[in-house]
Formats: C-alpha cells, structure tokens, sequence
C-alpha cells in the first residue's frame, strides 16, 4: 500500500492574524507561457509556491528552455533559445489546463505547434472552439489527430478582426499572444477582462507589444516585429485573498490579508458585508472580521468583473452554515456543483438542478471523510471542516496544492488545528 497524503481538520477554531497572499496562480502560468515570445531570460517575481507552476517549468523545458524556479526568492528565470521544440507532450498538459496556453506562442514563434488536449480540473466543458476559431481568422490552419491540436502557420499569422461568443479567459490569451508579433491588426471583441488579462497585456508591453483597450471588452494589438524579455512582478491572487476572507467569515475570526488589492474583489467582500462582516480596506491589502453567525447570501457567478466562479465553492460553504437559505447560480461550470455532494457529507443542507443550487444553513456541520474534486472545491471542503464539529479528513489534497502555496502553514498560524497525514493508498 502506498500511503497518500490528505489533509486532516478538526473544527472548533476562530481564525485570526495575518496572511499574505503572493503572485496569482492564474497569471503565473500564462506569464510563464508569455516568455517563450522573447528569446532570452524572463525574470518574474512574486511567484507562488505550487505544483502548477512546477508542471509548467517542466513543460516549458521541454520546449528547450532552461527554467530555476527559486520558492525561497519566490522567482522564476527562464532562458528561452531561439529554436524552440513546439510540442506539448500529453503527460503534462493532462495534468494542467493552462498547459494550452503555450498554443498561442509557439504558433507565433514556430509556425506550427502540436498540443495535447488539456486535462485539468474536472469542472465542465471548457472547449477550444474559440481559440481554434480566431487562430483560423488570423491565418492559422488547425487540424486535431491523435488526441493533439495542431496548428500551423507557414506563411505566418496575420491580423484580424474576432468576436469570441464569450470573454472566455483562455481564448483571449491565446489569441492575444499570438497578435502581438502577427503582420498588422488584430481586435479582439468580447475579451476577457480579468485581472489575470490585464497582467499579461502589461508584460507584453514592457516586452515591446502594442496593444490598446487594456482592461476593456475590445483589445487591439498593432502587430510588431520582435518582443525583449522582462522582469516582471505578477498581480496578486484575488482568489486565495477571497479565500481568506470567507475564512474569516465562516469562523467568525479576524483576518487581516495582506499583498491583496481589495478592488479585484469588489463584489466578493461586498458579499461578506451583506452577511454581517465587516470588511476595511487598507493600503496593502483588507481586513475581514465577523463576530456573529453570518446571513445567507445569494450568489452568481459572471465574468469578471461579476463574481467569480473560483469563489463559489467557499461562498457555498458560508452559507451551508449561514442564518437562513440562499440561492447560488453558476454560470460558468456546469460541473462546479459536484463538490456539494461531499459537502452534504458533512450534514449541509444543499439540493442542485441544473446550474442552480438551494443551500439552507445549519447552525452545524458534522466532520466526515471528504473528496476535492478540483482546487477550489478543496479550499470549501477545508472552509467546511474548519466549522464542523469534530474531524474531516479532505482526500485528493494535490487539487489544493495546485492552487494554495503554503496553505496549510497558513492555516495553523491562524490558528486552525489542521495537518498533513498519509493515508494507506
């Protein structure tokens, strides 16, 4: 038997102290992509600790670059030849979704790119018809065998004018990446306007990229000729800082988050007043702090800047213990909802149909083995336990190290009574 590890939580406990959240998990990785534009070393700063950022190295050096990743430093150095490899090997991009991201640059730099189909977290259909799609309209020809995306571009990509169905996050990446050096114009309209968007149009430009409407609907990217590697701090994590909040909420503690910016979470925190917190905004960060039982809150989960998918679980987990009932809409994921069956594990009272669910609050829940099944399904699961009365044991915690760094460490500071254990496999 080969022992797994799991995380093991014992609830009782009201968070408080200070917590600083580093670089976002969903920017990293596309940054990291990014370099592989500019041949030469890339140096980005405020890294997180986690197992993502490991696969992607490991993907990238595959692509022939040599990549430190310091976790003491928090950096991450990656030397990029001017002959790449162009394919993405199936045995990492199964383990990562954002492993797609290197499409739009390798395409850009070698004219053609092999891609295995993303695996990832196991949260609904997330297609590629929206890459596929813009990258054809920008000269692109896109075929798929043998469980590969390839795409090439002999004559090179040129500008062009695409409208996405959707602002998906990763349709904007790819094509925004493979704009940057394309012969003349290209606008993309209904692009995603994340944070996470805004921080890799900002390196593209300190790289020598021209683009306009950063941080709005409509992004237009002046083709150039070349890019030059960069230093570059990446934005902090929104989500784990909105992670932190609702612990704070959930265990009626006091939470102060620091190296966070509170206007990435407008709406999110807005939630937490709404259910009896009360939330300050400092200069580095906020602070959450809710003395009584929260009220329940209805939620639903919208594009940026509406509220955010990854916050839907740990809201869910507020509310399975919140005065009252409420009414969560995912929008987004039709599979975001498969963590509440393990949450009902622990005595919630939650029924689903279709993209909705009704959570009546309970003033307990009761500690139980649980499963995550994506990241932040398994930061709720944990929420959860923090608050039931005696032991949950989170199995499959590899889901929250691929999203949380340090996130155990952090916990015990503020005082949960939680650890690792192995478990026999």
């Amino acid at each position: 038997m080969i022992p797994v590890e799991a995380l093991r939580v014992v609830g009782g406990s009201r968070l408080s102290g200070e917590v600083a959240v580093t670089g976002a998990k969903n920017s990293v990785l596309k940054l990291m992509a990014a370099a592989l534009l500019a041949p030469g070393r890339t140096v980005l700063s405020d890294v997180p600790e986690i197992l993502d950022v490991e696969i992607m190295a490991e993907l990238l050096r595959r692509l022939g670059c040599h990549v430190v990743h310091d976790c003491a430093a928090g950096t991450v150095a990656i030397d990029v030849p001017e002959a790449l490899e162009h394919r993405a090997d199936y045995d990492l991009v199964r383990r990562m979704r954002a492993s797609i991201t290197v499409l739009g640059p390798l395409l850009a730099r070698c004219g053609v790119v092999d891609v295995a189909l993303p695996g990832g977290d196991n949260i609904g259909s997330r297609g590629l018809d929206m890459h596929i799609g813009g990258l054809q309209r920008m000269g692109a020809e896109v075929t798929s065998e043998h469980g590969y995306l390839i795409a090439r571009a002999g004559s090179g990509l040129h500008g062009a004018t695409v409208w996405l169905d959707f602002p998906s996050v990763g349709a904007t990446e790819t094509l925004l990446m493979a704009a940057v050096t394309a012969r003349g114009r290209t606008v993309i309209d209904n692009a995603a306007r994340e944070p996470e968007i805004v921080d890799i149009c900002t390196m593209l430009v300190e790289m020598g990229a021209s683009i306009d409407g950063v941080g709005t609907s409509t992004l237009e990217i002046e083709g150039v000729e070349s890019l030059a590697p960069v230093a570059h701090a990446t934005v902090a994590d929104r989500i784990v800082a909105g992670t932190w909040a609702v612990a704070a909420a959930i265990t009626r503690g006091d939470i102060t988050v620091r190296r966070a910016q509170p206007a990435h979470l407008e709406i999110a925190l807005d939630k937490l007043v709404t259910a009896g917190a009360s939330v300050t905004t400092l200069d580095d960060g906020f602070r959450v702090v809710m003395e009584a039982r929260p009220r329940a809150v209805d939620i639903v989960t919208l594009p940026y800047p509406g509220f955010p998918t990854d916050l839907q679980p740990q809201f869910i987990a507020l509310n399975a213990i919140a005065d009252g009932a409420a009414l969560v809409t995912e929008n987004l994921f039709e599979a975001r909802f498969r963590f509440v069956h393990e949450l009902v594990r622990l005595g919630a009272d939650v029924q689903t149909e279709g993209h909705h669910a009704l959570v009546r609050g309970r003033e307990a829940l009761s500690g139980a083995p649980v499963e995550a099944t994506d990241i932040r399904a398994g930061a709720g699961l944990v929420l959860a336990g923090l608050v039931a009365d005696g032991e949950t044991t989170v199995h499959e915690v590899h889901h929250i190290d691929r999203g949380y760094a340090g996130f155990v460490d952090d916990l015990q500071r503020l005082g949960a009574d939680i650890s690792r254990i192995d478990l026999p496999g």
